[in-house]
This record gives C-alpha cells, sequence and structure tokens, in this order.
C-alpha cells in the first residue's frame, strides 16, 4: 500500500495515475487538503484539513511507502508577516509529524519530494549542483526544504524508516502552471520576447514524467534507502534554445528579440525585479550522475518530448 500527499497537486495527482496504471494490484491512497478536482479511479481518498505538527493522518496500518509530495510551495510575492514561519509550520513541522506517524506504524520508506533550491538559486556555467554539495538555501522555501530533509535524516537514524530525497529543479508538462505556462502561452499568441541574447547560460529542468519514473524507481530500490538524489532531463540549455524548443511544441515560430542580456540586467534592476532577471538569464545546472550510477535510472524521455507533452495543455483545442 502505497500513500500519496498533496494528490491534488500538479506532481501528486500525476503521481496517484502513474501509481494506479503501473501497480494495479496495489492500494494507492491519496491525501488531499481541498477537496479533488477529479477523483483517481482505483485511489482510496483520504481528506486532511491542514498540514502541521498536529495533523491526524489517519491509519497507517499496512502502508509499506509514504510519498510526501504535498508542501507550501515557492511563492513568488509572499505577503506573510513571517514567510519562514509560515514555511516551517507545513515543510517542516508537517514533515516531521508525518513522518514519525509513519515510522511508528512501521511504513519501510518515506519518500520526500524537495527542492533543488536547498542546494542554491544559481550555478556557474560548468559548476552544476551535486548532491553531496554542502546545502546553500537562500530564501525561505528552501531553507525548509532543507530543514525537513534534516530531520527526516534524523528521524531515520532513531527508527530505522528509510527516507529517500529527491531535490527536482522546474517541473513541466502536462497540466504545468504558473511562469512557465505563461511564458508557453506568450510563443502561442505570437507575442515577441527580449531574450535573443540569452545564449550562455545553462539551466537544467525535469519533464513531469522523468520526475515520476523517478520517484518509482526510489520507491522499492534497494540502493535508494537514505540516499538523496538530484533529477532533471539530463541536458541543460540556455533560455534562448529552451524558448526556441517551447516554439517548436507549439508549432509557432519563437519571435526572439535581441536585447543585450546586460540591458535586460539593468532593466531588472530598476522595476526590483532582479530574481526573474536571474531565473531568466543565470545558470542552475544539475549533475545527476550519482542518480544514474546507483539506481540505473535515466530520463525516460527528452526535453523536447516534455515540451511536446506540455503544449498540449497550452494549445486551444
Amino acid at each position: 500500500m502505497i500513500l500519496v500527499t498533496g494528490a491534488n497537486g500538479f506532481v501528486g495527482k500525476a503521481l496517484v495515475r502513474e501509481l494506479i496504471q503501473r501497480f494495479p494490484s496495489k492500494q494507492i491512497i491519496a491525501v488531499t487538503r481541498s477537496s479533488p478536482n477529479s477523483n483517481p479511479v482505483g485511489a482510496i481518498l483520504r481528506h486532511v484539513e491542514c498540514i502541521g505538527q498536529n495533523t491526524d493522518w489517519g491509519s497507517m496500518h499496512g502502508i509499506n511507502t509514504v510519498v510526501h509530495c504535498a508542501a507550501r510551495v515557492h511563492v513568488m510575492k509572499d505577503k506573510s508577516a513571517n514567510p519562514l514561519a509560515e514555511f516551517r509550520f507545513v515543510n517542516v513541522e508537517g514533515t516531521a509529524n508525518l513522518a514519525r506517524q509513519a515510522a511508528a506504524a512501521g511504513v519501510r520508506r518515506f519518500v520526500f519530494i524537495s527542492s533543488i533550491k536547498v542546494n542554491g538559486e544559481s550555478t556557474r556555467n560548468g559548476q552544476p549542483f551535486s548532491a553531496s554539495d554542502e546545502p546553500n538555501p537562500e530564501d525561505p522555501y528552501g531553507v525548509s526544504k532543507y530543514e525537513a530533509e534534516e530531520i527526516l535524516h534524523q528521524i531515520a537514524s532513531e527508527t530505522g524508516m528509510e527516507v529517500v530525497i529527491i531535490r527536482p529543479p522546474l517541473v513541466y508538462g502536462s497540466g504545468v502552471k504558473a511562469n512557465f505556462a505563461s511564458m508557453m502561452r506568450l510563443l502561442a499568441r505570437g507575442f515577441p520576447l527580449p531574450l535573443a541574447a540569452v545564449t550562455e547560460n545553462r539551466r537544467s529542468f525535469v519533464a513531469l514524467d522523468n520526475l515520476l519514473d523517478l520517484i518509482v524507481v526510489c520507491l522499492d530500490h534497494p540502493a535508494a534507502a537514505n540516499q538523496t538524489f538530484l533529477v532533471s532531463d539530463g541536458e541543460d540549455i540556455s533560455t534562448t534554445e529552451l524558448l526556441r524548443r517551447m516554439g517548436r511544441a507549439l508549432h509557432r515560430p519563437a519571435r526572439l528579440l535581441y536585447v543585450p542580456v546586460f540591458l535586460l540586467k539593468i532593466g531588472a534592476m530598476v522595476i526590483n525585479r532582479a530574481g526573474v532577471f536571474q531565473r531568466l538569464c543565470g545558470s542552475l545546472q544539475l549533475d545527476i550522475n550519482k542518480t544514474k550510477e546507483i539506481l540505473g535510472w535515466q530520463p525516460p524521455i527528452t526535453i523536447d518530448e516534455g515540451l511536446r507533452r506540455a503544449a498540449r495543455g497550452v494549445l486551444p483545442g
């Protein structure tokens, strides 16, 4: 029996569907905080009002594996008086509470979907993050994910429950939302973007299907126990190249205007959008060699296929 939290979210919902398809004989418990938009056929639904240190996750008798996808996610314009406290309530205290209940019930393995933000916000070209790097989270979300990882390691050492940590970068695919979807919609409408000059940076992404495949591998692989894995599509590309490939996936030519990167940086500083500049023009690379070597894993689909699948939810009709 497998319990999946965050089963109404982008990753969690897709994971529940994937597990039902791959393991038709297993019981899949899908836990949501809000009413699901649609009930996955074959899943056992469970509802929790909120996630924190006092959440009752219900009976875990017979559950072998927990995949914890639920989280307070990164917020672009967080208006909380104390953002770190808000992130800690859900991502640290809530995770610790769930893990302790799971360990007490005899759950064998706890798979935690963390974030590459634990490593940091950016890399230098040619110097990707690795799983063995010293963590360097820079924002409240990244800090909360790192603190959750540390508590999980502690619980694992105290109880013997196996913990597997997966740190993805930006995840995209069918049903993707937020900035990635907005960018695809702009390209689909032929909107010109001033990013033709952003050719020197390199960024890692992970298609939803690649992330799901790794999660499934980590459910049972004996070598995954108490390990931390980075995941990506295995190909790092520039922002300009990403947009061109998005255009091909959308069957629309990407209309890109050449504006020197230094002017983009100045403009971002003037309008107080330095973070946006970094995400568009900076580098963020992941070294997934450990994931490949220990698990014998390869991303099953390419970036181009992932973008085609993402495009299906963007194109009209």
